[in-house]
């Protein structure tokens, strides 16, 4: 880990003009998959009432996104190292925002599920490919800049959300969505332009007395692969609980604590928000306490978050403890799947991302059986357990 709080004569001598190109594009790539992904989830109301779904239905449409998204990241590794993660990032972003307007023209639940699937191994593909780039450029730079990343992924998703939200009134389903599909392709026609440009930057020679630092050369051993293992496992317990609190935060505001619909609803976006300055300041943070403070500690006190934001007798209790989860939960994915990229390159990151969207998926139903046979607020408490879970795993793999 000190290896990435230092900056050496080679990394000096390196094209800063080029890094700072190739992390603007890569900023923008994340930003617009947060832009392109919130558009499409605030209509989905509106897409249920044009197929006609019912609930049940809903869901299982619903599920090509994840279907396609799993499948695609786990042969994405194999095409960023065939023909590498910026022409996989490039061809990914004009595929998603193509396929963003495709649900609109859709008039069942089968038909949706089927055009969801192709969104999905869009959706999917991207997120692998350009956090592979992601990782090359961390290790070129020797800067822990992941968290940057996903902060513009978050402000993304805000913009996104908030546009869709003023404009849903006023737009039809099928003018929105193929709004975002021009802004995507215009989008990537600049960014995907200089990414292409660029060269992936060679990782940075480990200094001959420290053999054993994270810019060592990638093994395939039974050993990396365990440890990548790991940190996707690192990545499912974060993942776990942001999909719990997006589909059951504002219920148990509204249903366990007789929260105002609108203050109910605000509790998603205290948790997003804090999630989003959290990670804003994650590349300071690690610069200043390393890798392992920030899973421990992050672990630690998304912990103490979830279980005052499940337990707290008030609204505003718990809006608190959603807002310190978000806070603690900021960094722990982009960390894990930097350091699963380290060991393994893009086959790395893309089971971290699997095993994390993976918990993403798992959270909301293992959230809604546990308040069947519980409560909901105890069900809740899951999202602490895993935190201090992934708290533990990261004290663990510290060296």
């Amino acid at each position: 880990m000190p290896l990435l709080n230092k900056t050496t004569s080679a990394a000096s001598r390196a094209t800063p003009p080029g890094l700072a190109r190739l992390r603007v594009a890569l900023t923008v790539f994340f930003a617009l998959d947060g832009f392109i992904f919130a558009g499409w989830v605030v209509r989905i109301p509106a897409i249920k009432e044009q197929t006609g779904a019912s609930a049940s239905d809903l869901g299982l449409a619903l599920l090509g996104v994840s279907a396609g998204a799993v499948i695609t990241m786990t042969l994405t590794g194999r095409l960023c190292r065939r023909f590498g993660s910026h022409p996989v990032t490039v061809a990914c972003g004009v595929l998603m925002p193509l396929s963003i307007a495709l649900p609109p023209l859709t008039h069942s639940a089968l038909s949706l599920g089927l055009v969801l699937l192709v969104f999905g191994a869009a959706y999917g593909g991207i997120n692998v490919a350009m956090n592979s780039a992601a990782v090359d450029l961390v290790a070129a730079m020797r800067r822990p800049i992941m968290p940057s990343f996903h902060a513009a992924f978050s402000l993304g998703g805000m913009v996104g959300a908030g546009l869709g939200g003023l404009i849903a009134g006023s737009l039809s389903p099928t003018r929105h969505l193929l709004g975002l599909t021009v802004i995507g392709l215009l989008v990537t026609a600049v960014a995907g332009r200089t990414l292409l440009r660029l060269e992936p930057p060679a990782p940075p020679t480990p200094p001959a007395d420290r053999p054993g630092t994270e810019a060592a050369p990638r093994r395939a051993g039974s050993h990396t692969r365990g440890l990548v293992i790991v940190f996707g496992l690192i990545a499912l317990c974060t993942a776990y609980g942001e999909g719990a609190l997006a589909d059951w935060g504002a219920l148990h505001l509204e249903q366990d604590l007789a929260a105002h619909p609108g203050i109910a609803a605000a509790g998603y976006s205290c948790f997003a928000l804090a999630m989003t300055i959290g990670r804003l300041s994650g590349t300071t943070l690690l610069e200043r306490l390393g890798q392992t403070p920030i899973l421990v500690g992050g672990g630690a006190t998304a912990a103490a978050g979830m279980l005052l934001g499940a337990l707290a007798p008030s609204v505003w209790l718990a809006l608190l403890g959603f807002a310190i989860t978000g806070l603690g939960l900021a960094n722990i994915f982009p960390v894990a799947v930097e350091r699963a990229g380290a060991l393994a390159g893009p086959n790395g990151v893309a089971t971290a991302s699997t095993l994390g969207y993976g918990g993403m998926l798992l959270g909301p139903p293992a959230i809604g059986f546990m308040a069947d046979w519980f409560t909901l607020p105890a069900a809740l408490t899951s999202v602490a357990v895993l935190a201090a879970l992934a708290a533990v795993i990261g004290y663990t793999t510290r060296r």
